[in-house]
């Protein structure tokens, strides 16, 4: 069943009941949560909380030992990651991964590796040649003589090309100057405009609770709160762990 079958603000990613090990060590403890279409949704938490796990999980780089991850109410927790992709799930990893030996044309044309259509991909370039002007003039540099800044917005593009129903961000600010994490915020701003669904994982509570319309806690690899970022912006325990406040 399609996303518009299932009707506007379907659930479209849901973790149920998910845990996943490393060994003996339980990172993930019964995490429950959802994205609906067309929202973007944030997971905020101190480092090594387990947000970047739940990523791994919901995309299918880590293994749940227990629970489920649906996709378009599709049942996808035995799938691989590949077939996630294929499906629509895109994950821009943190610390950005791109493939520095290649330029950014390159790069973006291994965006695309998993769609059938790949050899017309030419309204993707033009869309995110629109959202990063300067990819579209370093098109012939290596990616690995850019900057941190514009190798995130080529990781980001570089997801697009694959045209996602759900694209999962993962710290895309960190390290980032306040600059660039200005410009990071207003691209998903206008990516959540568009109607891109969004999930976000972010150690920096102010920024993902300014883009997102819901988020997520995570402490020890367990949801603690969850609820309208506008609520939990001004929750006293958020303030004192997050907002520094």
């Amino acid at each position: 069943m399609s996303t518009s079958e299932r009707g506007p603000g379907a659930p479209m990613l849901q973790l149920e009941g998910v845990d996943v090990h490393y060994g003996k060590h339980h990172v993930l403890k019964r995490v429950s949560l959802d994205v609906r279409a067309g929202e973007v949704v944030a997971l905020i938490g101190a480092n090594a909380a387990g947000k970047s796990t739940t990523m791994r999980a919901a995309i299918g780089l880590k293994e749940a030992s227990a629970g489920a991850v649906r996709f378009n109410g599709e049942d996808v927790t035995r799938l691989s990651t590949h077939e996630r992709v294929q499906r629509g799930l895109v994950l821009i990893p943190e610390g950005r991964q791109v493939f520095v030996k290649f330029t950014v044309m390159q790069n973006l044309q291994m965006g695309a590796y998993s769609r059938a259509d790949r050899d017309h991909i030419e309204p993707e370039l033009e869309y995110v040649f629109d959202l990063f002007p300067r990819l579209r003039e370093r098109r012939t540099q290596k990616a690995g003589s850019m900057s941190g800044g514009e190798q995130q917005m080529l990781a980001i593009a570089r997801g697009l090309m694959g045209k996602p129903r759900c694209l999962l961000l993962d710290e895309p600010t960190l390290g980032l100057a306040p600059i660039v994490v200005d410009e990071i915020t207003a691209i998903i701003g206008r990516l959540a405009g568009g109607g891109t669904t969004i999930m976000l994982t972010e150690q920096n509570a102010a920024m993902a609770l300014g883009c997102a319309s819901r988020a997520y806690v995570l402490e020890s690899g367990a949801i603690s709160l969850q609820g309208a970022s506008d609520r939990l912006r001004n929750t006293e325990a958020i303030k004192s762990l997050y907002l520094g406040r």
